[in-house]
């Protein structure tokens, strides 16, 4: 794998990991929610270009729309590197997020991300790793 991919998937463990905290923060601090928010959609972000990373360099993928998370998504769930539909009620919380003046959503949305979404970007982060762990190896050598 080239160095960016790799750096990329590193940058999505430490943006997890960062998320991750939200887990032990009190949802109630302004400053802890648009955190939250911010590594939420953060990580979201470099998830699906860690999908891409990989859809191209290991199953040869090479017909993506350009930057459309939506069909990187689905791809990624046919080669069986996610395997659940929650990913594309991220993409949609990530997009009515962004629009999100007053919090509201955010707000709402806390939990969810804490207890359903987390789980799945650690999942992700370990089918992941099975093929660019290795590689970082390869590269070392």
């Amino acid at each position: 794998m080239d160095r960016k991919a790799q750096n990329r998937y590193r940058s999505y463990l430490k943006s997890l990991a960062g998320l991750e905290e939200a887990k032990y923060r009190d949802p109630s601090d302004d400053f802890v929610m648009s955190g939250t928010v911010l590594k939420f959609n953060l990580t979201f972000d470099i998830s699906w270009k860690v999908m891409k990373d990989i859809a191209v360099k290991y199953f040869k993928v090479l017909d993506f729309a350009t930057g459309s998370p939506r069909e990187c998504l689905r791809v990624a769930h046919n080669l069986q590197l996610i395997s659940d539909d929650r990913w594309m009620q991220m993409l949609n919380l990530r997009n009515e997020l962004s629009h999100d003046y007053d919090g509201s959503l955010a707000r709402q949305s806390f939990d969810k991300i804490v207890d359903e979404y987390i789980p799945l970007f650690s999942e992700f982060a370990r089918v992941a790793g099975r093929y660019l762990d290795d590689t970082d190896e390869e590269s070392n050598d």
